[in-house]
């Protein structure tokens, strides 16, 4: 049991298989990318499989989410979700992606598995697209989701970042073309992962502001508090439902008390919080031929001292040396 000293168990693991990117948000990293990690620091598909098998036999996890960077240009996904999916107890699977990729590999990760995906996918203009992100994918990303419904990854969920001057008037737009298509929407505030360090609380899109705009056109009914559970987004039916639509408020309506995460890096790092600026090596333990039973203390340990939370509404907020995609989302 992976378990800090306020009582939250950890049973949701989030696996960063790299670093690289396809394409350059601005919210995310500068124009001109980042310096990667060398292969030698990678984990290898191997390590990975292993670290969670023992996340998952020994440690009480029971969701594996799979990230980036880009986890579609992991040259051995298919192969690391077939091993996963076949572990015992069975963990639930899931992958977040740009979904540049997904059409061609949607099928092959059902096939290996795969439970659902979570696509980004910031406006649905495509000029906009091209602004956000630098690069003129975005027929790629629809096609990509498309094919994700129909190989069953379902239900695929649609996350979306608003930013003043870009795409902040959308988000009514978003909700019907998600509701047309079958997508659950997610709104996420942004938050200060950006190489940059560009980003300002000030400036921000916040949910108040989001859930405004979405009530200008639909009747949003909330979600009780036992529906949420652990998640992260706080959820609305949408003119009754069936449909919902997703706020993930990490700035201005913190979920930290109910934090079921732990994460691991793509070069076998242990961090606690997305906001942390500490981390646990378990690379070296399972280079230097440590067995699981040392890797799982190593683990529970680095758990163990989880802090209460991120305090992303403090103005005296710190943030961490890595960006998001060497972190994984």
């Amino acid at each position: 049991m992976l378990i800090d000293t306020f009582g939250r168990v950890a049973t949701d693991l989030r696996v960063s298989l790299t670093d690289r990117c396809n394409l350059r948000c601005t919210y995310c990293m500068p124009e001109e990318g980042l310096q990667w990690l060398a292969k030698p620091d990678l984990l290898t598909d191997d390590e990975i499989v292993r670290l969670i098998g023992i996340a998952v036999t020994s440690l009480g996890i029971e969701e594996v989410r799979f990230t980036g960077g880009e986890p579609l240009l992991r040259p051995g996904l298919v192969g690391i979700v077939e091993r996963v999916t076949a572990l015992e107890p069975r963990p639930r699977t899931s992958l977040t992606t740009n979904g540049i990729g997904l059409r061609r590999t949607a099928a092959a990760l059902k096939a290996a598995g795969l439970d659902r995906v979570n696509v980004s996918l910031d406006t649905l203009r495509p000029d906009v697209f091209k602004a956000l992100t630098r690069r003129d994918r975005h027929q790629d990303v629809l096609d990509g989701l498309a094919a994700a419904h129909e190989a069953g990854l379902t239900p695929v969920k649609v996350n979306t970042v608003l930013m003043p001057g870009l795409n902040a008037d959308e988000a009514p737009d978003l909700l019907a073309w998600a509701i047309e298509h079958d997508y659950e929407l997610r709104f996420i505030e942004q938050m200060p992962l950006d190489a940059q360090h560009g980003w300002k609380r000030d400036g921000m899109v916040t949910a108040g502001d989001i859930l405004t705009a979405l009530r200008t056109r639909f009747e949003l009914t909330p979600e009780g508090a036992g529906e949420r559970g652990s998640a992260p987004a706080e959820r609305w039916r949408v003119d009754g439902g069936p449909h919902r639509v997703g706020v993930i408020a990490s700035v201005t309506r913190p979920f930290c008390s109910a934090c079921d995460r732990t994460r691991l890096t793509a070069d076998g790092q242990v961090r606690t919080c997305l906001f942390a600026t500490e981390e646990t090596d378990l690379r070296a333990a399972l280079r230097s031929d440590a067995p699981d039973e040392e890797i799982a203390r190593l683990w529970r340990q680095a758990m163990w001292g989880k802090k209460a939370g991120a305090g992303l509404d403090d103005p005296t907020f710190v943030q961490p040396d890595r960006p998001m995609s060497a972190i994984g989302g």
